[in-house]
C-alpha cells in the first residue's frame, strides 16, 4: 500500500542528492602540520551515502530488491543504492554491491521508483563509491 504523500522521503533523499552533487576530491591533501582541516581523517574522501528503502505490504517492512545488472543471467540482487535523480516524489538509484571490505561498488544497473510507495529509508555510513 503506498503513502498519499512523499514529502518526508523527498526532503531526505534531497539533502542526500546535493551532498552528493557537492562532494569533490581533494588532489593536493596535505597529511602534515599545514593541512587545513582538524581531524584524524581529513584527508578522506566520500561521495555516496548508501541507502536500503523499504516499502509495506500486509507483513510489515519489506527491503525494496534490485537486480545488480542489466542482463536477465545470472541475476544477482541487492537491497543498497545510491541516489542519482529526484524529481518531486520520483527518483533515480543506482544499485551498489557491497564488497567483503565493507565498501561498495557501483554498477550499470539503475531504477526509477514512485516515492510515494516508499514507507522508510535507512541510511547506510557515507563511503567512497567506484565506477559512479
Amino acid at each position: 500500500m503506498c503513502n498519499k504523500s512523499c514529502n518526508c522521503i523527498s526532503d531526505i533523499l534531497n539533502v542526500i542528492y546535493l551532498l552528493q552533487k557537492n562532494a569533490v576530491t581533494s588532489d593536493d591533501c596535505i597529511d602534515s602540520c599545514g593541512r587545513p582541516t582538524l581531524g584524524q581523517f581529513a584527508c578522506l574522501y566520500y561521495n555516496t551515502r548508501p541507502v536500503i528503502l523499504y516499502t509495506c505490504n500486509s507483513n510489515g517492512q519489506v527491503a525494496w530488491s534490485a537486480p545488480t545488472t542489466r542482463v536477465a543471467e545470472p541475476e544477482a540482487f541487492s537491497t543498497v543504492f545510491r541516489i542519482e535523480k529526484i524529481d518531486g516524489c520520483c527518483a533515480t538509484f543506482r544499485v551498489l554491491i557491497a564488497n567483503e571490505d565493507g565498501t561498495y561498488t557501483g554498477t550499470d544497473s539503475f531504477f526509477t521508483i514512485n516515492l510515494e510507495c516508499i514507507c522508510a529509508i535507512r541510511c547506510l555510513g557515507d563511503t567512497l563509491v567506484e565506477n559512479i
